[in-house]
């Protein structure tokens, strides 16, 4: 299996890319296709004393940054970029699965206009997964599309339905809908509709699912649309970085805290490593015709070699042709109703 990263993607790039992209060539055996700019590349790899033995790079010159616009990725003028290169090569069959912690919204470009979308669906998504009171769930959409339809998040349900019981082995995953209350009749038109089609869609639908339930177990897949899952995602980090600070200062504060801190360490760091989003790397771009994983933009070497990870499974689990058969049943199941 191959893997193609992009060196230049994220805040901490060249340098952090490049250690996780070893990381994860020493731990878990696979190859490791790395892409821009070559002699960068072999410059801060040794300096920094990182062999690159064993790691294939792929020369492109540019930089696809933060500040140009998405929709750009197709240009000529973005065509040596380390992450529209990526993109071609993917498609081109040079790897199995490409990891890049670059430009959000050219990653959702680059999945939808260069590799393609997985035939019949309609829209790409973001499906980053967040660890909860004692598991961890998925919210799928978490950015790409602000402005969906009803058989738009269906799909989602379906597609996030199937990575989380091959890829994270949540076996028959709850899947629940992003909503203001529980109750079926809750939401706007959209989110009305929606309930009513994930009732007859092929996945164990739960019902509606409220914010504060999220992180206390409340569905393995939460669907929504990415203006959501957005706030959603971010909320959740933003709550988790202040409860840990919190906990921090109060066990700083004196020394019977600092002696108490020194008693409960191991289940602390236990505790972080639950809450850790590094853990489980960024977020799959789901709906794409091969697997695209899209890493943290703060995404460090941890961060990289974890996306790397779980990019394997879904390519190893072969998610994108259990939802292509998920979505022929619907087809079907839908002509059988006319």
């Amino acid at each position: 299996m191959k893997i193609i990263v992009d060196a230049f993607g994220g805040d901490n790039a060249p340098l952090e890319i490049i250690k996780g992209a070893v990381d994860a060539k020493q731990e878990y055996g696979v190859d490791i296709l790395l892409v821009g700019d070559e002699a960068t590349i072999r410059k801060v790899a040794a300096e920094n004393g990182i062999s690159l033995d064993g790691i294939a790079l792929y020369h492109a010159p540019d930089v696809f940054t933060n500040d140009d616009q998405p929709s750009s990725i197709r240009s000529k003028t973005k065509a040596n970029t380390s992450l529209a290169t990526g993109f071609r090569l993917l498609k081109e069959g040079e790897g199995d699965g490409f990891v890049s912690a670059g430009n959000s919204g050219a990653i959702g470009a680059g999945s939808m206009f260069i590799v393609k979308r997985i035939k019949g669906i309609k829209r790409v998504a973001f499906a980053p997964v967040i660890p909860t009171a004692s598991g961890r769930a998925m919210v799928i959409d978490s950015g790409v599309n602000t402005d969906v339809r009803a058989s738009v998040l269906q799909q989602f349900a379906i597609m996030g339905s199937v990575y989380m019981d091959k890829v994270m082995g949540v076996k028959n995953p709850r899947v629940g809908l992003a909503n203001v209350g529980t109750e079926e009749h809750k939401g706007d038109e959209l989110r009305q509709e929606t309930y009513k089609l994930l009732q007859k869609t092929p996945v164990n639908f739960i019902g509606n699912v409220e914010g504060r339930d999220i992180p206390l177990d409340g569905a393995d897949v939460v669907v929504c649309d990415g203006f959501t899952g957005n706030m959603i995602i971010k909320t959740y980090e933003g709550v988790a970085l202040a409860l840990l600070g919190k906990l921090k200062g109060i066990f700083k504060k004196s020394l019977k805290n600092k002696l108490a801190a020194a008693m409960v360490l191991g289940d602390m760091k236990a505790f972080k490593k639950e809450m850790d989003m590094d853990e489980f790397g960024g977020a799959p771009v789901l709906g794409c015709s091969k697997p695209v994983f899209k890493a943290h933009g703060s995404a460090n070497a941890k961060t990289i070699k974890n996306a790397v990870r779980v990019c394997m499974g879904y390519v190893g689990n072969d998610v994108i042709g259990t939802v292509t058969e998920a979505l022929a049943s619907i087809a079907v199941d839908e002509e059988e109703a006319e």
